[in-house]
C-alpha cells in the first residue's frame, strides 16, 4: 500500500465513524465538556505519581525523570495540538494510560492554563 492510500483509508475511516457517532446520537467531544478542573483531578489521580503537576504541589522526586507540568507548560513547542497527539500517542518511558477524548481535552485545558498562569505572574 502506498502511504496516499493508507492516508486516504485512514481519513475515510475517520469520516465513517464520525458519521456513525452523530447517527447514534453520540456526541464528539464539544468545547462545553473541556473542564481544566476536571484535567488538574486527572492530573492528580493519574499523573503525579512520576510528574509534579503543579508548582505547589509535592515533587515525585528527581528518579522518576518526567518533567514538571509546568515545565511542560513552558515549551514553546506545546501547542494544544502537540500536548493531545503527545497525550494519544504512546511513549515507551510512560504507563500507558488510555484517556477518553473528553478526558485528553480537559488535561490539556489544565496544562495550557498553567501556562496562562505562568504568563500572568499568578503562583
Amino acid at each position: 500500500m502506498t502511504k496516499l492510500t493508507i492516508a486516504t483509508a485512514l481519513l475515510g475511516s475517520i469520516g465513517l465513524l464520525t458519521s456513525a457517532q452523530t447517527a447514534s446520537g453520540m456526541k464528539a467531544s464539544s468545547p462545553q465538556s473541556v473542564d481544566p478542573s476536571v484535567g488538574r483531578h486527572l492530573a492528580e489521580t493519574v499523573c503525579s505519581a512520576c510528574h509534579q503537576i503543579s508548582a505547589t504541589s509535592p515533587n515525585p522526586g528527581p528518579s522518576s525523570g518526567a518533567p514538571s507540568f509546568v515545565d511542560v507548560s513552558r515549551m514553546p513547542s506545546m501547542s494544544e495540538l502537540a500536548i493531545k497527539v503527545f497525550l494519544r500517542t504512546s511513549h515507551p518511558t510512560m504507563p500507558n494510560f488510555i484517556l477518553s477524548p473528553e478526558e485528553i481535552d480537559s488535561v490539556t485545558a489544565y496544562i495550557l492554563l498553567i501556562s496562562s498562569l505562568i504568563s500572568l505572574h499568578i503562583h
